[in-house]
């Protein structure tokens, strides 16, 4: 399998005015490879309105990678923004800019022709040296791990200090069980990065409890429930780091504010005070995304090693993140971020994830009978059934049906909540999608319709509607 290695750089003012420098190639290869496909269209659309025919209009100009390379290589010996310094930098930081710019017109070209999932993808635009991320990859030359375990060799770069061991790739290295194929090195939270792509082979790790599977519900107040097959319910408590850093996040932003920062309206350069101020706040919010990101990969770890199946919601994140009052606490919590790391995971072990179906109502079913509510407002924390009165945690709840799904999923497509070996199941009207209440309008008096509604009036929760087939746990 291909495993990324990430470590952290400690180089010297010379090396990292090197990485900048092909970075900052990468970044200018990419703007020029945008312009040069470009032109040929802003040309033959000034051409058709001259009412020039479609037979004399210019050229369209390939974006291939072998395309943009020929044409760059013949470009920067006379483009007076490469001539004077192309030769300083690896030919790798250009081709990434071209690889990349590559990518971004087939996207462009994929979305708009509908053969690309997702939202609709605009043409590729330039990258701003103020915002853009600095990164390089390279994939040939002397890319190597040193025997003393500190220090990573990269073409052009040479040999850069790491600030923690490379031992773990060293020693598969040296057992002939990896072979590094590439390198990426790139500015993030405040440090530099090395990125080692290497092909490992590795044995199949045998899970805790092949046998069992486990579904995870997660959550703002709990940041898990997890319920396995044997009925065995256990919580995972939301750190919330970002609620803690707040404080000083705050006091940070007023004294960034209090200094001159950059304008780029008049031109104004930040003063050093800016800067250092600056520097202080990305470092509380450095230190939070640091302590989310492992957090998250201890619980990732330690479900994929213990559970043979593990069962998610495929939840909305990006329409739960519009919620203005949700959203910070959403995103804190890093929902996407955990489905992501259980995806490879649980590969690694050869284990099975299976992502119940988005509209599957696992907060309204109820875990012992199987009855469904129609409605179950977010407020309510406790779900009681009026069928076999089950009085359970809303949470835990949906963790058992999630878990019960499992049993479901022998074959089919992946998706726990539409297999093709369970039986068609009828469900009452708003159980299977989500429901959307009428907003009271804000101009609108009582008495008119759309109003202000009247005691009498208040909507109650629908009693419990049994589905003819109940969910079993195993």
């Amino acid at each position: 399998m291909v495993q990324a290695y990430r470590f952290a750089l400690d180089p010297n003012a010379g090396q990292e005015r090197a990485l900048r420098s092909h970075c900052g190639a990468a970044r200018a290869a990419y703007n020029w490879a945008i312009a040069w496909v470009t032109a040929s269209w802003w040309q033959r659309r000034a051409e058709e309105s001259y009412g020039i025919p479609e037979a004399g209009l210019t050229k369209w100009r390939p974006w291939s990678l072998p395309a943009l390379r020929k044409a760059f290589n013949a470009a920067k010996h006379t483009d007076p923004r490469f001539a004077a310094w192309w030769q300083e930098n690896s030919k790798e930081a250009y081709c990434t800019g071209l690889a990349n710019a590559s990518a971004a017109f087939d996207n462009y070209a994929k979305s708009k022709n509908g053969r690309r999932k997702g939202a609709r993808m605009g043409a590729p635009r330039f990258k701003s040296k103020r915002k853009d991320r600095p990164a390089c990859r390279f994939t040939t030359g002397t890319i190597r791990v040193d025997t003393d375990g500190r220090h990573v060799t990269l073409p052009r770069l040479g040999t850069i200090r790491t600030h923690e061991p490379t031992g773990k790739l060293l020693a598969r290295v040296q057992a002939g069980t990896a072979r590094i194929l590439s390198a990426t090195v790139r500015h993030e939270r405040g440090r530099w990065l090395a990125s080692l792509q290497a092909e490992v082979k590795r044995d199949l790790a045998r899970v805790a409890r092949p046998d069992a599977a486990v579904g995870i519900d997660l959550g703002i107040k709990t940041l898990a429930v997890m319920a396995d097959s044997a009925g065995e319910i256990r919580t995972v408590a939301n750190p919330r780091y970002l609620d803690g850093a707040l404080k000083r996040l705050r006091r940070a932003s007023r004294t960034v504010s209090r200094r001159r920062g950059p304008d780029r309206r008049t031109g104004q350069q930040p003063s050093k005070r800016w800067e250092k101020a600056n520097a202080a706040r990305n470092r509380v919010h450095h230190r939070v995304a640091n302590l989310r990101a492992d957090a998250l990969h201890q619980l990732t770890t330690a479900v994929a090693g213990e559970y043979g199946t593990v069962v998610v919601e495929d939840l909305n994140v990006a329409g739960m993140l519009r919620s203005r009052r949700l959203a910070r606490r959403i995103a804190d919590a890093g929902f996407g971020e955990i489905r992501r790391q259980l995806h490879y995971k649980v590969r690694r072990n050869g284990c099975r994830l299976l992502a119940a179906d988005r509209w599957f109502p696992s907060s309204k079913t109820c875990s012992g009978c199987g009855a469904v509510k129609a409605k179950l407002p977010l407020h309510i924390r406790t779900y009681a059934c009026d069928a076999c009165r089950l009085v359970i945690d809303r949470d835990a709840n949906a963790a058992l049906n999630l878990a019960a799904l499992a049993a479901a999923a022998v074959t089919g497509t992946g998706v726990a909540g539409d297999q093709d070996t369970a039986p068609a199941v009828s469900k009452p009207r708003g159980a299977d999608r989500k429901t959307r209440t009428t907003r009271r309008s804000r101009t609108a008096q009582a008495g008119r319709a759309g109003g202000a509604t009247l005691p009498h009036q208040r909507q109650t929760e629908t009693r419990d509607r049994p589905q003819t087939e109940a969910l079993t746990l195993w």
